[in-house]
Parts: C-alpha cells; structure tokens; sequence
C-alpha cells in the first residue's frame, strides 16, 4: 500500500518514520481497511486510535483478536489499518508488524510463562529512576537490557533533582556512568520545570516515539508532563517517610509533544522478567559476554572455577545481576512439569536438611 505525501505528513505527527512507511509500503497483501491509525491507548478490548488529526474509538474484529491471542495482543504503539461502519464505528482489521517491540515475560497462574508486550514501535526508552530512594543500579540494568533486546536507543533520565543537594546528584550521576555502558547517556532533571524539555531536545524531534519506564513512584508522569508543556497526566504528592511518589498511572497511553514527538507513559513495572534466552543475554551484557571469551573453561560459570576472567574483571554486583537473569531466563524456558520436578526436588532437599538439623539437636 502506497502512502501519499499528504497522509505522510499528518502521520509523522503521530510518529509514523521513514523506516515505517517504507515497512508498509513493503506490505505484500493489500489490506481491506482503507485507514492507516495509530494505536495510543489499549483497555481490555477497547482501543483509541489516531488518524493525525483527531482520536477514535474503536474494536479489533475478533478475527483479529483471535490472531493476536496465539502470538501477541494489540499494544499502544502499534500501526494498524482500520474502517468505518455504516454506524460510524471503527473496526481494527489488520496490525502492522511492528519494527520494534518492548516486551517482558510473565505467569499466567498456571505455572506458564507468557509474553507481554509493552508498547510497540518506540524509537528511545527513557529510563526514569528517582534520585531518592527509588535509585537502584542494579534494577537499572535490567530496565537496560530490556530495552537492549528491543533494539531501542536508551536514556537514562534520573528525577527529583530538585530534592537532592547537587553533590548527591553528581555523584548518583558518577555511579550510573561507572556501571553502564558509555553509549548510554545519563542526565538528571528537575522535572517540575522546563529543564526536561532542554535537556532532552535532541530525543523530540518530529516522528520520534519515546517511552517512559520505570518504577512506581519514579516520577514518570510528571516527565511526561513537562515535556508535554501541561499538565495532562495525573501525579501523586510525594509520601513523606521516603519520597517516593504515589503510583497513579494504570494504563499505557500516547501524547503528541508540540515538538512533533510522541511520548508513551506506562504504569511502574512491579516486575521484570526479560523475554530472553541465556545466550541473547550474553550479548546485553557485552563486557561479560566479552570477558568470558577468556576464562580457562569453555563452559565456565564464573562461579569457583580456576581461571574466570569474568570473576576477575567484572565488579561482583554486576556479576551477580547477570547469573540472576540468566537463572530466570533457564527457568522460564522449562516446561510445566520440568517447574514441576525442580520443585520436588528443592522440596526434598529441604525436608533432608530439616532431618538433618532436628537429629542434630536430639541428645545422643
């Protein structure tokens, strides 16, 4: 499908690239619906859809939906071609693939490991983190490597730089340079102000989709409100004993900048399992990875092993981080009864132990 010029300019508004329309255009079927939209709010089965100009509201077709349920669902972000009824209703008919994905794994409940997607279609992930108690560097490598493994660009936006003393803030910034890679700039904002907005320019720039994630309470909306130039999304006062701010977005949703970007705001992460395998995680985390090349063992774990180049060079923490994800990644891609089976046998070890201990107290 062919995307005239005057389409193409009122889409860029909502972020359509020149990577995109070149991805459409390649398209090999035809679609039946004759509207190209923009997804920027998902609730359950209800969609808000934007044409450039104005939002709609609007359903995927079941078919659809159908499609979507055996792979993965519908996500703000997405590009998808839709049409209108004799009702005036919008109806979703067919999604885009979409050239970049944000996506964690999760437990259905049933003991399964599913895919969740976040957003879709995101060019850089602003990696919020308070500057208060919210600061974590080891959370913060795994919010890196999760956007590693979309192929985004990251930065790393650290908040509430009004609440610190300036030395505090120098140094969290020293802390997060020495522990991420230096392709990965770190800046510190007082987002109550107009600094995000010009600290961040050179990520605002018409057709530019960014998304925010972090933690609840990171102060993720109020970024996303300054940099909107209004206040849009709603915002929780600080809790005293930490200040921390209170979690008050529950849904994802997209806001065209005046600038011309987009910005996607999300709820705070609770948890993050990365939908990764052991050997994609190898190369999100390249000076391990790289280290690695030169232990003594082929298939060392950097654990006791003599000769480990990665215990060696690599600072524990960081090293600790990695051997975590990767036991989430090895456990994620066990089968139901493979859980299953580790779990009795954990059971058991600790039934033996117990025995152990209790005929140590017994008197002789």
């Amino acid at each position: 499908m062919m995307i005239d010029e005057h389409a193409a300019a009122r889409l860029q508004a909502i972020g359509l690239t020149a990577a995109m329309r070149h991805h459409i255009e390649c398209l090999e079927t035809e679609p039946d619906a004759p509207f190209l939209l923009r997804v920027t709010e998902v609730q359950r089965d209800a969609l808000t859809l934007h044409d450039g100009l104005a939002e709609h509201a609007a359903r995927a077709l079941p078919a659809l939906l159908a499609e979507r349920a055996e792979h993965d669902g519908l996500a703000v972000g997405d590009w998808v071609f839709a049409s209108r009824n004799r009702l005036g209703e919008w109806w979703v008919h067919v999604r885009v693939p979409p050239l970049a994905q944000l996506a964690r794994r999760h437990h259905d409940g049933r003991d399964k490991v599913t895919r969740a997607v976040i957003v879709s279609n995101m060019d850089t992930v602003l990696l919020v983190m308070g500057l208060d108690h919210d600061f974590n560097l080891r959370r913060l490598e795994r919010y890196l490597a999760l956007v590693r493994l979309s192929d985004a660009q990251a930065v790393v936006v650290l908040t509430k730089a009004d609440l610190c003393e300036p030395a505090r803030v120098a140094q969290r910034l020293r802390e997060a340079a020495e522990a991420l890679p230096p392709d990965i700039t770190t800046v510190a904002v007082n987002a109550h102000t107009d600094e995000p907005r010009q600290v961040l320019a050179p990520w605002l720039g018409p057709g530019h989709t960014l998304v925010l994630v972090g933690s609840s309470g990171a102060g993720k909306s109020t970024l996303t409100n300054a940099l909107l130039g209004e206040q849009r999304q709603d915002t929780g006062a600080n809790r005293l004993d930490d200040s921390r701010g209170r979690h008050t977005t529950t849904s994802r949703s997209l806001h065209v900048v005046p600038g011309g970007a987009c910005i996607i705001d999300t709820p705070g992460l609770r948890t993050l399992r990365l939908d990764a395998d052991a050997h994609t995680l190898g190369g999100v985390f390249e000076d391990i990875g790289r280290l690695s090349l030169q232990c003594r063992f082929r298939d060392c774990r950097h654990d006791r092993e003599p000769g480990c180049a990665v215990r060696e060079e690599a600072a524990p923490e960081r090293l600790r981080n990695f051997q975590k994800l990767q036991r989430e990644m090895q456990r994620d891609a066990m089968s139901a009864l493979q859980r299953k089976a580790e779990r009795a046998v954990w059971k058991a070890r600790g039934k033996a132990a117990r025995a152990r201990d209790k005929a140590k107290r017994e008197p002789g």
